[in-house]
């Protein structure tokens, strides 16, 4: 074992180590204090999880399916004889079905294989017809009409997954569709890339469903992101306000903040008041997004609330992305877009932060005061957290400490201002080096250093509020650009 990861684990068993004695002792403090100072808290308050009340959260994607093949035996001709088509029908037919049900997609599947070019022609124009949210074409044959109906498939407008398994396809034929747009080609015997395929269609569907409630100025307006489809509602500001000022400090409330005292590895400079506070603000952005039927949630929130003595919404936007909801800061419609690109995408939240130079390590930190704790995905356990103060010295927010040597991804989605102009994404992968501390160091105290892939001008370092995401996903979102017709650009 290196010296470093010998280094990286011994951290990783003192934080965990370190975790249980400070949440035991928290707990036990924090317990006595909801009993004593705030009048009796039975421990078993309910916590409500927040759900998605919005049309994205009611909408089933439908895709169009069919198989492809020439009628009769295969004989000599490629996939040849020693290919069963028909059992491979079925079994494709199987897994299809089933991964439509895990991700509760509506197929309208082909009774028959397409045998012609006529019959081909016929089940695109009903599919245009039908609107669908996706193609999902199998291709059991690399003769005749086979790769011809693919391509119709991806002309079509309609986003397109076409299934190559080994035997139907020479890179002869996947070489022309593979350089157009609106398509998403699979060449291969692994069903994990149809499986993703289907989970973009579905992504796709539940962008263009999904309303965002911005919390913002003095009007109620609607308005929608180009390409992408998401809806905006506009909401007064003041209403988060004037919300606040009317929601009491009840038993789920006093369990909340119960609940992050208890779990964080430690407290530094944020008081219990000031957890009851934050989590009060999780309650209010919750019955505002429900009200108004939102399945996700951004606010001016220095605008509508600096001035002001009532608690910034970092822990509440922290908590509504551990719960699936996206929540983006500062009102940022960029940020709007990818929160939810990368939870659709891959069942996980993302660190929306303001990008910092290091030059002496060639790195770049991503600073912000609101940071999820389910990095590794909605049902995995949390990282570690503790509770400080948010970089103006007020507020309670979870600092996350981010597992070093871990591969991620940052997402910036630039989005479309005019007609014709196509929406773009930022994207580059590195790997976690540092938590850096605040204080002493200045600036957002969730701070966490990367070194990304082939990057040495870092004070250059394009884009801004871009999203931080555990994994490498740089080809998945690549393909993800293809079948929706964005512009990507790998930094």
């Amino acid at each position: 074992m290196s010296r470093e990861r010998h280094t990286q684990g011994m951290a990783q068993r003192w934080f965990t180590r370190r975790a249980f004695l400070v949440a035991a002792s928290a707990s036990a403090m924090a317990s006595s204090w909801l009993l004593t100072g705030c009048g009796s808290v039975g421990k078993t308050a309910a916590i409500r999880k927040i759900e998605s009340s919005g049309p994205a959260s009611r909408y089933v994607a439908r895709a169009h399916v069919a198989f492809v093949r020439r009628k009769g035996e295969y004989g000599i001709s490629w996939p040849g004889a020693v290919y069963d088509g028909e059992a491979a029908r079925v079994k494709y037919t199987a897994q299809i079905a089933a991964e439509a049900d895990r991700l509760r997609m509506n197929l309208d599947l082909r009774p028959a294989p397409i045998y012609s070019a006529q019959e081909a022609d016929a089940w695109i124009q009903a599919a245009r017809d039908a609107k669908p949210d996706g193609l999902l074409v199998v291709l059991l044959d690399r003769q005749q009409h086979a790769w011809a109906t693919a391509e119709k498939a991806i002309d079509s407008g309609i986003a397109t997954v076409v299934f190559s398994p080994v035997g139907s396809s020479f890179t002869t034929n996947t070489a022309r569709p593979s350089r157009k747009s609106g398509c998403f080609i699979c060449s291969t015997d692994d069903f994990n890339q149809v499986r993703y395929g289907m989970k973009m269609l579905q992504a796709a569907a539940r962008l263009r469903a999904t309303r965002c409630v911005v919390i913002k100025g003095t009007e109620t307006r609607e308005a929608e992101i180009r390409d992408l489809g998401i809806t905006l509602r506009y909401v007064p500001a003041q209403v988060f306000l004037e919300e606040y000022q009317k929601t009491p400090v009840n038993d789920e409330i006093l369990a909340l903040a119960n609940d992050y005292i208890a779990r964080a590895v430690r407290m530094v400079g944020a008081t219990k008041e000031d957890v009851i506070n934050g989590v009060k603000s999780y309650v209010v952005a919750r019955t505002i997004l429900e009200r108004e039927q939102g399945d996700a949630i951004t606010m001016d929130c220095l605008g509508a609330l600096g001035k002001t003595k009532v608690s910034l919404p970092c822990i509440a936007w922290s908590r509504m992305n551990d719960d699936g909801i996206p929540a983006a800061c500062e009102a940022d419609l960029g940020a709007v877009a990818a929160h939810p690109i990368v939870q659709y995408l891959f069942d996980r939240p993302g660190f929306q932060q303001d990008p910092v130079a290091e030059t002496a390590r060639t790195a770049i930190i991503g600073a912000h005061c609101s940071c999820p704790t389910r990095l590794n995905g909605f049902s995995r356990p949390p990282e570690p957290f503790e509770l400080r103060h948010h970089h103006g010295n007020r507020d309670a927010i979870p600092r996350t400490l981010w597992r070093l040597g871990q591969r991620i991804t940052c997402l910036d989605v630039g989005l479309s201002r005019k007609e014709g102009e196509p929406t773009k994404m930022l994207i580059s992968t590195g790997e976690v080096i540092e938590n850096v501390s605040v204080p002493p160091a200045g600036g957002c105290v969730v701070s966490v250093m990367v070194k990304f892939d082939g990057v040495e001008d870092v004070l250059a370092f394009p884009g801004f509020h871009q999203i931080f995401f555990y994994g490498d996903y740089k080809r998945e979102l690549l393909q993800f650009c293809r079948l929706l017709r964005l512009e990507p650009t790998v930094i």
